[in-house]
């Protein structure tokens, strides 16, 4: 699972990256909130660890931009501000928790595992159409022209992860960090094998070709 590290603090964002790496998690780090903004608008992830004195943009101020594109991923408010009144306005600006700094790492690591384990947001949990194509990511059954698609779960999630991001290209490391959850390799062609791998059953058995290839950039799914 990706997570985004919102940390304008090098040592801070380094100690919690760290941990949640060794702890099986991909992450990321914003260290500032226009950029933790555009990367939460523009990018999956399954949670994002959230600071609230940031430059350019606070961390209240990103939580209300994102909920107001309806954008329900969990996030953990991360602050030196230790009042209740401070902890209810995070709270209801949008965070989903809030802990307080100082703070212990397997605290921190307890509240995000809790996040996770909530039910997804009923727009991450509904079947995703692309022109004839169903991909249901609640029960993994894909479709295409009425036909059911059996599919292997790296299979799936690579198409799980095109469709989510479906007219938007994204690139082999991308792909890498989401699928695979590991850093990229230039010297790897593990996505190409798979790509082609999905194309085989998605796209030859049909005349209307949904995975398209970007010359130098990577790959996108779109049905118009």
């Amino acid at each position: 699972m990706r997570i985004l590290v919102v940390e304008d603090d090098p040592k801070i964002a380094a100690f919690i990256g760290r941990g949640l790496k060794e702890s099986g998690f991909v992450v990321d780090h914003a260290a500032d909130g226009e950029t933790a903004c555009r990367r939460l608008l523009g990018e999956a992830y399954a949670a994002s660890v959230m600071d609230v004195m940031l430059p350019k943009l606070d961390g209240l101020s990103v939580i209300e931009k994102i909920r107001k594109e309806n954008v329900g991923l969990p996030v953990l408010i991360l602050s030196a501000k230790r009042s209740v009144d401070d902890r209810v306005k995070g709270l209801r600006t949008g965070g989903d928790d809030y802990l307080t700094k100082p703070f212990s790492f397997s605290e921190l690591l307890a509240r995000i595992e809790a996040l996770l384990r909530r039910p997804r947001p009923v727009a991450d949990a509904a079947p995703i159409m692309i022109a004839d194509l169903t991909v249901d990511p609640v029960s993994r059954e894909v479709i295409r022209n009425g036909k059911k698609i059996d599919l292997p779960a790296k299979e799936f999630l690579l198409l799980e992860y095109l469709a989510r991001n479906a007219d938007r290209p994204v690139t082999k490391a991308m792909i890498l960090e989401n699928v695979w959850n590991y850093d990229f390799d230039p010297q790897t062609n593990v996505v190409d094998v798979l790509v082609c791998r999905l194309r085989d059953k998605i796209d030859k058995p049909f005349d209307k070709k949904l995975i398209h290839t970007i010359r130098g950039v990577g790959y996108v799914i779109k049905g118009a």
